[in-house]
């Protein structure tokens, strides 16, 4: 117990210490602050960031439903593509069409098959415009493929879908700049040129890979986009859930032996048609976003140096100022180790600060982001214990320099010291 209780006592005296070296070198200690608050701050910020997009997208999939799995035009690639059909082979990719969306319904396995297109344009009502909307469209089926959350009227009907009606249902948001606080339902409002009436509103919940809540968006009938708005259903993407108790890689051989046949490829020829499952999707974010993190990891690994070697100069300063106190110290029995944890002390205490200083404007930043964004940013324990730790790590490691020198002062030497 007495031995903790000395080392609890050299640990107190250390952070006094070093907290009377701050005030007596602001300028030095407040750069040194500074560096290892920028690292801290950046790994804070990103890994926050990160959290809430992972959220975001393991959301948006959920959404769906965990078997889901999609059927595009173009796969998922990031093969170098010049436009040429040498280097992207997936470009004369026939559309999915209609016919191949009934037929795979008819499947065993398939319990919903619904398609999606994406479009943009403008929607204006009376003396409102929104030049730059987003038009979502889809088959009747759009509420049993990812239920939206209707906050008044309803949504368009298969009889609606299959006769091209010209309804829309709007996000909270577009209802919001188009009527204010009157109510849209059975008002009729133009969608680039063609007017629309409104049949619903429900609730957008903004995210990563929706794109976000800001932008005003319209959802309509697929049908409706391609008779109504002369837009070619070229780029149709198809969603196809598994019929309950049918495992998703049984539909998934189902509908690649369908689409096969019904375009007449032999068996070796490639499929000109991509099936892309929520593993995929997961894999090519995780791709995208681990490179991403390790580049900020890195930039934030250069804010941490910068400050460990402001550390290094601060406290070979300090050692340097306290030469005769170390001697001193020495002359009445202090040991080499003691002198060492003393300085170590310093060191972690002036990195620690800056870690603390970088973690709470981190947050602050991150709770931002949740507010202003679609990303919903929040900052995970474990940022928090890591950055932290990084901070110390760096007082530890800079610090060692400088307390190593200390500790092997000669006393006799330290005392003539001038």
């Amino acid at each position: 117990m007495t031995w903790i209780a000395q080392r609890a006592g050299q640990v107190v005296e250390g952070i006094r210490i070093a907290l009377e070296s701050l005030r007596a070198n602001r300028v030095r200690a407040g750069l040194t602050i500074l560096g290892i608050a920028v690292g801290v701050f950046v790994v804070v910020v990103i890994s926050a960031a990160v959290h809430g997009i992972n959220e975001s997208v393991a959301r948006d999939l959920e959404s769906t439903g965990p078997t889901t799995f999609y059927v595009q035009r173009y796969p998922i690639t990031f093969e170098a593509c010049d436009g040429t059909g040498d280097t992207c082979k997936w470009l004369s990719n026939p559309p999915i069409t209609f016919a191949e969306m009934d037929a795979l319904n008819r499947l065993e396995g398939a319990g919903t098959v619904g398609a999606a297109m994406y479009w943009g344009g403008s929607v204006r009502y009376r003396d409102r415009n929104l030049p730059s909307a987003s038009i979502e469209s889809y088959t009747g089926n759009w509420a049993s493929l990812g239920a939206p959350e209707m906050m008044d009227g309803r949504a368009f009907t298969e009889q609606e879908a299959r006769s091209a009606a010209r309804v829309v249902v709007l996000t909270t948001i577009t209802r919001e700049r188009l009527f204010g606080e009157s109510d849209p339902i059975g008002k009729e409002i133009m969608v680039n040129g063609t007017p629309f009436t409104v049949i619903g509103v429900y609730r957008d919940n903004a995210s990563f890979l929706s794109g976000g809540g800001d932008r005003a968006k319209v959802v309509m009938p697929i049908q409706s986009l391609g008779r109504h708005l002369n837009v070619q259903i070229r780029d149709m993407g198809l969603a196809v859930k598994p019929r309950e108790g049918y495992q998703p890689a049984e539909l998934i051989d189902d509908v690649t032996a369908t689409l096969r046949g019904m375009r007449g490829l032999r068996p070796g020829r490639e499929s000109n048609f991509a099936i892309i499952t929520q593993d995929k999707i997961m894999d090519t974010y995780n791709k995208i976003f681990g490179m991403f993190f390790l580049v900020m990891i890195a930039l934030s690994a250069v804010g941490l140096i910068v400050g460990g070697v402001g550390v290094v100069a601060i406290m070979m300063i300090s050692v340097t100022e306290r030469t005769r106190e170390i001697g001193v110290r020495k002359a009445l029995g202090a040991t080499r180790s003691a002198i060492l944890l003393q300085f170590l002390i310093e060191a972690v205490t002036l990195t620690g600060i800056g870690g603390a200083v970088g973690l709470f404007v981190g947050w602050g930043v991150a709770m931002l982001v949740r507010v202003y964004s679609p990303i919903a940013a929040s900052v995970p324990p474990l940022a928090v214990v890591a950055a932290l730790a990084a901070s110390a790590v760096t007082g530890v490691l800079f610090g060692m320099l400088p307390a190593a020198r200390a500790a092997k002062l000669d006393p006799v030497e330290a005392l003539r010291y001038e």
